[in-house]
């Protein structure tokens, strides 16, 4: 099976933070009306979650990430901004660091009111381990102070034989939400014959895939995804878009408007994670997204 190395994830990040310095000063708020945003449902799974999640991973590795680095009371503080402006939707993982940054934020935020979407590492690395059990779910539910976790997705996977290789571990997913564990389980793809197996399984209800349309930071041209985000779409998966804005290369007010355009009038994507870093981030994406969704 193929593997999805630190070294090519630190090139990868490093890569989408130079974009975002180069492009200084690119992040102003638009001049849209303020709008709180909608809910939607993750196709068939029947999880209602806010258009727009709150990332929590940009440039994350290693148990940490941009958002965690910003600190405590930052991270709460954006957090907060973001449920204020409608924003119910928390994308957390093991991997980035921000369970207990998130478990911080929700003696602020109502836990009963918000959806968390959380991530288990299923491959093996200098740092890190994979987890060949659901048993890590109780390390999680802990970290976050929950009782149950509303989404959980295998985190990376990058071959066509993903799903067999993490049999045991979904077997022990699909048990976790028979118990009122979790809500849903899927998968996140970083490769493309991953992500057209995970199209095509009905185990995934909910799929988190790359989709922008410079093809920046994705598994394929946007012209090949998108076909397979429709066929996960019309079979009842939840599909979350990711890396909207070609992790942090393509971040223009230009830019910025075309992506989430071609994102959210496609009608393939339910709702997308945004790996915001700042207030106006949230405020920038929020209006956007209602002026376009709203027409």
């Amino acid at each position: 099976m193929k593997s999805f190395s630190r070294r090519k994830f630190l090139q990868h990040c490093a890569a989408g933070m130079a974009a975002v310095t180069t492009q200084a000063g690119a992040w102003t708020p638009s001049s849209y009306s303020a709008n709180t945003l909608g809910q939607v449902k993750l196709g068939k799974s029947g999880v209602q979650v806010s258009r727009l999640a709150m990332g929590t991973g940009t440039s994350g590795w290693n148990h940490q990430s941009n958002q965690t680095r910003l600190g405590m009371s930052a991270f709460v503080n954006m957090a907060a901004s973001a449920y204020d402006a409608g924003i119910t939707f928390f994308d957390v993982a093991d991997t980035y660091g921000s369970h207990t940054f998130l478990r911080t934020a929700l003696k602020e935020i109502p836990r009963e009111r918000v959806v968390i979407l959380t991530k288990i590492w299923t491959e093996g690395d200098d740092w890190s381990k994979p987890f060949a059990s659901a048993n890590v779910l109780d390390r999680f539910r802990k970290e976050l102070d929950t009782d149950y976790l509303d989404i959980v997705l295998l985190h990376c996977q990058t071959s066509s034989n993903w799903l067999a290789h993490t049999q045991r571990l979904r077997d022990a997913l699909s048990e976790a939400k028979a118990k009122g564990l979790i809500r849903a389980h899927g998968v996140s793809c970083h490769g493309f014959e991953a992500l057209q197996a995970a199209a095509a399984s009905a185990w995934v209800e909910v799929l988190l895939a790359r989709i922008n349309p410079f093809g920046a930071a994705m598994d394929a041209a946007p012209q090949q995804v998108m076909p397979v985000l429709k066929q996960a779409h019309e079979r009842g998966a939840g599909v979350i878009g990711m890396k909207i804005f070609g992790a942090g290369s393509h971040v223009t007010e230009r830019q910025r408007q075309s992506s989430l355009e071609y994102v959210w009038n496609s009608g393939l994507v339910d709702a997308m994670t945004i790996g915001v870093e700042k207030s106006e981030h949230i405020t920038d994406a929020v209006r956007r997204t209602n002026r376009i969704l709203r027409g």
